[in-house]
């Protein structure tokens, strides 16, 4: 086994679990092939497809990641893993209320001192990122006041430039 791939389970396959930079292109597509190749044998597998799932999103496919998290926390919603992963994927993708809700899902799963300390980590880090003001602005008001402003404003500067 290389340096780049964690221990994993027995029944699962061996998983990339650090940084993507650790690991080459090359063999992460490989990675990819052979999960695909076992969730294509195992379709009831929640683990298979959330290892593909964190596999995608290694490879900066973020719509493959989701699909595969979204089917693997269908297919088993006690899944604490699967679960955690779905929600960390919306917490990457800066959607933070729905990453907040999904950890809060995950966090109610943990049936241990570990998933409850990843779990509270991952929510502190969302709730800190609402504080800081780093999530998508909600666009509620509308423009038709500024909009008018800087039409007044363009009005303005034209006819100055006429009268001079």
């Amino acid at each position: 086994m290389s340096a780049a791939l964690a221990p994993s389970p027995p029944h699962l396959p061996a998983v990339p679990w650090r940084d993507p930079h650790t690991v080459a292109p090359g063999r992460l597509a490989e990675i990819i092939d052979s999960l695909e190749l076992a969730c294509r044998d195992n379709p009831q597998s929640a683990d298979l497809r959330t290892c593909l799932g964190m596999a995608y999103a290694m490879n900066f496919e973020a719509y493959k990641s989701m699909d595969a998290l979204e089917e693997a926390v269908a297919l088993e919603p006690g899944n604490f893993m699967a679960q955690l992963k779905y929600a960390e994927l919306h917490y990457r993708l800066r959607a933070l209320p729905r990453a907040e809700e999904e950890t809060l899902k995950a966090l109610a799963l943990a049936q241990n001192g570990w998933e409850l300390s990843i779990a509270r980590k991952q929510l502190q880090e969302i709730r800190g990122l609402f504080r800081e003001g780093t999530q998508k602005p909600a666009w509620t008001k509308p423009l038709c006041v500024p909009a008018g402003a800087l039409l007044a404003l363009f009005a303005l500067c034209s006819a100055l430039a006429l009268w001079w």
